[in-house]
């Protein structure tokens, strides 16, 4: 039988090995996405640079949500320990 104490580990073994395996395959995910409007509009070698403005700006807005999502997980992280520590 399994305590309730082995069953939260087993859950936390799981989600880790989910969020590693997630990860791993967004690796190999290309940072170079573009629309198709601004693919055709920007192409052609006299516009490189404006190219890799656009994007650089696409990376930088993809970025956001994910570093406040990082953030958040972390304090929430950090809420829980503190009632650990206090219990």
């Amino acid at each position: 039988m399994h305590t309730k104490k082995n069953n939260i580990q087993i859950l936390k073994s799981k989600f880790q090995v989910i969020v590693f395996g997630i990860c791993i395959f967004l690796i190999g995910v290309s940072a170079n996405a573009q629309c198709a409007m601004c693919r055709a509009a920007l192409s052609g070698d006299s516009n490189t640079k404006k190219a890799e403005a656009v994007n650089d700006g696409i990376v930088y807005l993809m970025v956001i949500p994910y570093l406040l999502v990082l953030i958040i997980g972390y304090l929430i992280y950090r809420m829980y320990s503190k009632k650990k520590k206090a219990v």
